[in-house]
C-alpha cells in the first residue's frame, strides 16, 4: 500500500505578504502532496516565480475579479488533477475567486475561501447564501458519484470548544446562531469534520488568532479552517491535525493524510 497522501489548507492572508515571510521555505521543506490556499489577495502576473509554480507542483489560481487585491485561492498540487473548475458555477459568488475544485481519479477537492460576515454583520445575507450554494454543489457532486472533500477557511467556528471566548462572541460573526447551525447541517447530511473525528474533546485547538494583544502568544484563538470529507471518503482519512507552529498568517495550516 501506498503512502497516504498529505493535504494541507492555509489561509496565507496575502500570499505576497507570506512569501515574504519565507513561504517558499516553509513548501520546499513541508513537501505537501496537495496545498490549497486561501485569502492569496494576487493575480498570478503579481506572484513571485516560485511561489506562482514551485517545482513539481501543477498551479491553479483563481483570483478575484470584482476587486484587484481581494479573497483570491489557489491550489498547488503534485498529481494532476483529471479536471479542475473554478467556482460554484454561480456568477454572484464566483467573480470573488472563491473555489477551486479539483477532480481526481480517486475523490474530488474543493478548495473554499468562505465569505466573512463583516464586523457590521452587513455581509452575513451573502455569506450564508454563499454557504447554502455551496452545500448544494458539494451534494451534487456527490450524487454524481464523487468521492468529496472540501477544506478551507469557513470563517465559522462549530461549537464553544472551537474558540477561547465562545460567551464574548455569541453576536459576533464567525459565532453566530445561524452560521453555526450551517456547519450542522452539513454533519447532518453526512459530512465529517475530520479533526473533531481524531480530536473529539481536545480543547484550545485553534487555526486563527487575531493580531492584536498579542492572541496568538496566548493562543486566544478560534478553529475555523477545516476538512471535512463525506462519509463515503472517511474510511480512507487516516489523519487530521493542525499546524499551529507554522508562521506567516494570522491563520496556520490544517491537513488531513488521505489513502488512495
Amino acid at each position: 500500500m501506498t503512502a497516504p497522501l498529505t493535504i494541507l489548507s492555509w489561509n496565507v492572508n496575502g500570499i505576497r505578504a507570506a512569501h515574504r515571510k519565507g513561504f517558499a521555505d516553509w513548501l520546499a521543506a513541508a513537501q505537501p502532496d496537495i496545498l490549497c490556499l486561501q485569502e492569496t489577495r494576487a493575480e498570478p502576473h503579481q506572484i513571485p516565480a516560485e511561489v506562482v509554480a514551485p517545482d513539481g507542483y501543477f498551479a491553479f489560481w483563481n483570483a478575484s475579479k470584482r476587486k484587484k487585491g481581494y479573497s483570491g485561492t489557489g491550489l498547488l498540487t503534485k498529481i494532476e488533477p483529471l479536471a479542475v473548475e473554478f467556482g460554484l458555477g454561480v456568477e454572484e459568488f464566483d467573480t470573488e475567486g472563491r473555489t477551486i475544485i479539483a477532480h481526481y481519479a480517486d475523490f474530488s477537492l474543493i478548495n473554499c475561501y468562505f465569505p466573512n460576515g463583516g464586523r457590521d454583520l452587513s455581509r452575513v445575507p451573502f455569506k450564508m447564501a454563499f454557504y447554502d450554494a455551496f452545500l448544494q454543489k458539494c451534494e451534487s457532486l456527490r450524487a454524481a458519484g464523487k468521492l468529496v472533500l472540501f477544506g478551507g477557511d469557513v470563517n465559522t467556528a462549530h461549537r464553544e470548544i472551537d474558540l477561547a471566548n465562545p460567551k464574548s462572541n455569541q453576536k459576533t460573526t464567525g459565532f453566530l446562531p445561524e452560521e453555526r447551525a450551517w456547519i450542522d447541517a452539513v454533519l447532518a447530511a453526512g459530512y465529517v469534520d475530520t479533526f473533531r473525528h481524531f480530536h473529539p474533546d481536545e480543547p484550545e485547538q485553534y487555526t486563527w488568532w487575531s493580531q492584536r494583544f498579542g492572541a496568538r502568544a496566548r493562543n486566544v484563538g478560534w478553529r475555523i479552517d477545516y476538512f471535512f470529507a463525506a462519509p463515503e471518503l472517511m474510511p480512507r482519512i487516516t489523519d487530521a491535525f493542525i499546524l499551529p507552529e507554522v508562521t506567516g498568517s494570522d491563520h496556520c495550516p490544517v491537513g488531513v493524510k488521505l489513502q488512495i
